[in-house]
């Protein structure tokens, strides 16, 4: 089961998870290239970044404001816009859909180039035909278990999992992540932590922490500027190619999906 590190530097752009509800009613500038109701949006700060055909003669937008993303509707009058969730009769998330494919998906993208050249160690073979990056804080419980689920595949030599270390959860997070990045060996290291989790795991080594500790903050702010506010949050390419992220213990159905087939 190796494990390696891999040491640059990383920095993205920002994004977030989240919606609201408003109406509002076009008054003032119009940008060049939307109705006016849409440009009031702008003008409070919102940035569209695709367009799309809505239900019942509305058209679709989908952007961020103010760091988050929003799915807007402009009535069949275009004389109002509706920002919020639009749920098909049979509880399609069109909005959810519409943010995924025009925000989310080119996002995550471009971040899978950040996240090749941050600081990971890798768990599995390189060999390995499945790659999957995940956000790791040394003492969250939830990455402790998705471990241990994506376990039979990494010992398949199917899976390499890339854990992008991080300090968030704990006073002693950041020092255990720099105690792994900075070892001789992270890849025993973090294999250590793992198989002594339950008693805590690594022990911090104040002596080389101040070796790795801005790689772990730089982590962080990676993160961050990816929306993600929990760990374990993880990349990987779905089966038509394109890049997803699931946060959390994803469930069965979801850990075969990301891990590429069945359960060896």
């Amino acid at each position: 089961m190796p494990i390696r590190l891999h040491a640059n530097r990383a920095r993205g752009n920002a994004a977030a998870l989240a919606g609201a509800l408003l109406t509002l009613t076009a008054t003032s500038a119009i940008a060049e290239d939307y109705p006016r109701a849409i440009a009031q949006l702008e003008s409070r700060g919102a940035e569209i970044v695709g367009e799309f055909d809505a239900p019942g003669g509305m058209k679709g937008y989908v952007g961020e404001m103010q760091g988050r993303p929003m799915s807007a509707f402009l009535t069949a009058d275009g004389k109002h816009v509706i920002i919020g969730t639009l749920l098909a009769e049979d509880g399609t998330n069109i909005s959810q859909e519409q943010v995924e494919k025009l925000l989310m998906e080119p996002r995550f993208a471009e971040a899978w180039g950040q996240l090749e050249d941050s600081d990971w160690v890798a768990d599995g073979s390189d060999d390995a035909d499945v790659v999957l990056y995940t956000f790791t804080d040394p003492n969250c419980p939830y990455c402790y278990r998705f471990r241990e689920m994506a376990d039979p595949w990494i010992q398949a030599g199917k899976v390499q999992l890339r854990h992008i270390m991080v300090g968030i959860l704990k006073e002693d997070s950041a020092p255990k992540a720099a105690t792994i990045l900075a070892a001789d060996d992270p890849e025993k290291a973090l294999r250590e932590h793992h198989e002594n989790y339950e008693d805590g795991g690594i022990e911090v080594d104040r002596s080389v922490v101040s070796q790795t500790y801005n790689d772990v903050m730089a982590n962080g702010e990676l993160m961050s500027s990816l929306g993600l506010q929990a760990t374990p949050s993880t990349f990987y390419r779905n089966p038509e190619g394109k890049i997803a992220m699931k946060p959390g213990v994803p469930n069965p159905k979801d850990l075969e999906t990301m891990m590429g087939g069945p359960k060896p």
